[in-house]
């Protein structure tokens, strides 16, 4: 077949395509109950243009010849930021702050039921907990009315909603909205595999919440956009509710409300240096003049090595994003946030292979004027998303007040072990069984643990420590042992490393 008739037979296809979904998704908007049905439309409506424009993009959507580093100026060191102080009236700067937290996650990766932001990371605290406590300190101390909005998806908002009763007589107002609702994909049909609207059991795998890039229709279709405008508040600070080290920064925000050089950014996005763990996280780049975020899933195979190599791409993105309010308001009516479609693909329970079509909050950046980079300190990305994360956070190699961590000044280095733990300790209920209670890690370089392994109480880890039991046998490692540059194997033969 020539070249265009090859163009006009793709072309049929496609619309045949979105014929066929529009009728899949009208059959399922008439089983919506007439309570929810203008909410339901926003969001079949949103999927529908994700949807049309997954079929007009084709393989990975980064063209790597336009591709470059970005300009000096454009990454900002966080030393910089800094040196300028604090004015004031902080008082005032941060009156115009709102605080949003993704909360759309459950914490079934490590083996917990319902929210993740509902375990207990910290002297029983749960990332919930530290989030109120640390925004309550500010409002405190500074006399402020910073709110928190959490962003919820429909697998987290009922558990969540139930336990916001308990922070009523905080200092800090609390607001929900729900991110959209989008039904999932046959790999096959390309066609949703919900029939109908209904929460039921067998109907919960058909939908799924579309990733952090939602948040700006969501946001705007709730209501709460408009209303924190008219509030007075001019920018979100938005950050994964499982990144502990995500908290307020005065003078980030002093620089966003009073820039050097007048003109206000209406986007940063704080970034960090790469070390050897991090090869995989999204970079910021330039492309046809605009910052832009490059993630792994949209570089062409042949590149990929050098989307991971350090020297080149030295920066990783924290997703801690700080966005202007009017801005998210002038993009979103103007239909003009453009953000790359992460595919997703999944394999059902029964063996169904489905996509889901997903898009990134950072991605926006290239949308929005005047966007920066900030290089911040790699104490700003602390995320919990195994065990092995969690027994860093709960050690004494932190330490805690008013909800912020931070790093014990009794560490001689401010880096952070690496630890990797077994599959014995993925979930978070066998985690706690194996550790009497957290070993010293104050002088800890490495930690590897694996197989049926457990702590006694007091134990100290020194240098580098790995424990390795093997199929059958198991290791229980003393109370007030001290481990330092030891391999144990086997039947607990302990070993200079």
């Amino acid at each position: 077949m020539a070249g265009g008739g090859m163009l006009q037979f793709q072309e049929a296809i496609r619309e045949e395509l979105e014929e066929a979904m529009k009728s899949d998704l009208e059959k399922i908007l008439s089983t919506a109950p007439e309570s929810e049905l203008e909410h339901i439309k926003k969001d079949l409506a949103g999927f529908q243009k994700l949807f049309h424009r997954f079929l007009q993009e084709k393989g990975p959507s980064v063209d790597w010849g336009k591709i470059q580093r970005p300009p000096e100026d454009s990454i900002q060191p966080y030393e910089k930021i800094k040196a300028k102080g604090l004015p004031d009236n902080i008082a005032s700067v941060l009156n115009k702050l709102v605080v949003v937290k993704l909360n759309g996650g459950l914490g079934t990766s490590m083996g917990c039921k319902g929210p993740k932001s509902l375990i207990g990371v910290r002297n029983e605290n749960t990332f919930l907990d530290l989030t109120v406590k640390q925004i309550e300190h500010l409002n405190t101390v500074y006399n402020t009315d910073v709110p928190l909005v959490l962003m919820n998806s429909f697998n987290t908002d009922e558990d969540t909603k139930k336990i916001l009763q308990k922070y009523s007589h905080c200092r800090v107002k609390i607001h929900t909205f729900n991110q959209s609702r989008y039904p999932r994909i046959s790999k096959e049909s390309l066609l949703p595999i919900a029939k109908d609207l209904s929460y039921s059991v067998e109907n919960a795998e058909t939908w799924y919440p579309p990733g952090h890039g939602d948040i700006y229709a969501s946001f705007y279709n709730s209501g709460l956009l408009d209303r924190l405008i008219g509030e007075g508040k001019e920018y979100i600070f938005v950050s994964n509710i499982d990144n502990l080290g995500a908290t307020v920064d005065l003078y980030i925000l002093n620089h966003l409300m009073n820039p050097p050089n007048g003109k206000k950014c209406e986007f940063v996005m704080e970034v960090t240096d790469k070390t050897r763990a991090d090869v995989k996280g999204g970079t910021l780049t330039q492309c046809e003049g605009k910052l832009r975020l490059v993630e792994i899933a949209q570089v062409p195979r042949a590149h990929v090595d050098e989307f991971k190599s350090v020297s080149k791409f030295k920066i990783f993105n924290t997703n801690n994003l700080w966005i202007s309010l009017s801005a998210i308001k002038r993009l979103q009516e103007a239909n003009a946030i453009d953000m790359e479609i992460i595919v997703n693909p999944k394999t059902l329970d029964g063996g169904l292979n489905v996509i889901q079509l997903e898009t990134a909050v950072g991605a926006a950046i290239k949308s929005f004027e005047n966007s920066l980079g900030i290089n911040v300190p790699r104490s700003r990305f602390l995320p919990v998303k195994t065990t092995s994360d969690l027994l860093l956070v709960m050690s004494n190699l932190y330490s805690l007040h008013a909800g912020s961590l931070t790093m014990s000044e009794k560490r001689e280095f401010p880096t952070v072990p690496l630890t990797k733990l077994g599959s014995s300790f993925t979930k978070v209920q066998d985690y706690l069984k194996r550790f009497e209670s957290i070993p010293d890690m104050l002088e800890l370089d490495h930690l590897t643990v694996s197989g049926d392994v457990t702590f006694g109480k007091n134990v100290v880890l020194k240098g580098t420590v790995i424990i390795i039991a093997n199929h059958g046998d198991r290791i229980d490692i003393p109370p007030g042992a001290v481990l330092e540059n030891k391999i144990v194997s086997g039947n607990l033969r302990i070993l200079d490393h």
